[in-house]
């Protein structure tokens, strides 16, 4: 079983993406050069405001978590896990980590990329100010890139949930 959620956010001539063991999107309309982990402002949602069916497959030890960032023709993908620890409350922000660190705003453990993994000329696009679209997806079980990316063409945002 999966389920999917979406997420806009919006580039930033300061996205950076450094950092070496984190990814953020921000609910905020402004980006610091601090902000080496940030690669989207204004984004849509929230940890607290992913559906409720991704929250509770996120939420179960042993789940799979996976973030598809597309921005125009291009995407780049993102695997993790899920964990029961992860609360999901925070109403500003998403965190992806490599780590297994556990915080309100934190979604995926023990992800493969964090910002400075992503594709550059994805982040080069991110600094234009472009639009970016974060697919989050979270299954019971293991999924190919295949598979997550018919999930994502096959997509219905009225229909949250959709049963392999």
């Amino acid at each position: 079983m999966y389920a999917i959620d979406l997420i806009i956010a919006k580039g930033h001539r300061n996205v950076k993406a450094y950092h070496k063991t984190t990814l953020e999107i921000t609910k905020d309309n402004y980006l610091t050069p601090r902000g080496d982990c940030i690669i989207g402002i204004m984004s849509s949602k929230g940890a607290k405001d992913l559906n409720d069916n991704v929250k509770q497959l996120i939420q179960k030890d042993e789940s799979y978590v996976y973030c598809v960032i597309q921005i125009n023709d291009k995407i780049d993908i993102i695997h993790g896990r899920g964990s029961s620890k992860l609360s999901l409350t925070n109403p500003q922000k998403i965190i992806i980590r490599k780590s297994d660190f556990i915080s309100d705003s934190t979604i995926m453990i023990k992800a493969d990329k964090a910002s400075k993994d992503i594709r550059r000329d994805l982040i080069d696009e991110l600094r234009k100010g472009t639009e970016a679209k974060l697919y989050i997806i979270a299954s019971d079980s293991p999924l190919k890139d295949e598979e997550l990316l018919r999930i994502i063409v096959n997509f219905n945002p009225l229909s949250i949930t959709n049963p392999l």
